[in-house]
């Protein structure tokens, strides 16, 4: 059964920094690209960061400079640096995997808050 769960969120203040994980179980781990996505309320869910490797790396406009994605393939988990957060990076954090061949998506896990605030 493949399984997704995001952990880290936390209330930030502004300017302050934040990683969040992502495990994954059930999936070959190695075969599949990463992606974060976060949903503010009222907002749809938008493309935060995406990884398969060190050298296939894409960051939304709005996070390049401030987040970094990386992966770990011996923990099967996919992190998030975020850095120098601001009050409009308040959302809830969700991961999602793609087999790079036969592009096979996982469900959603329960996705992990992050709220900057003062």
């Amino acid at each position: 059964q493949v399984q997704l769960v995001e952990s880290g969120g936390d209330l930030v203040q502004p300017g302050g920094s934040l990683r969040i994980s992502c495990a994954a179980s059930g999936i070959t781990f190695s075969n599949y690209a990463m992606a974060w996505y976060r949903q503010a309320p009222g907002k749809q869910r938008e493309l935060v960061a995406g990884i398969f490797n060190s050298s296939s790396i894409n960051y939304a406009d709005s996070v390049k400079g401030r987040f970094t994605i990386s992966r770990d393939n011996a923990k099967n988990t996919v992190y998030l640096q975020m850095n120098s957060l601001k009050p409009e990076d308040t959302a809830v954090y969700y991961c999602r995997a793609r087999h790079t061949i036969t592009a096979h998506v996982t469900s959603w896990g329960q996705g992990t808050q992050v709220t900057v605030s003062s």
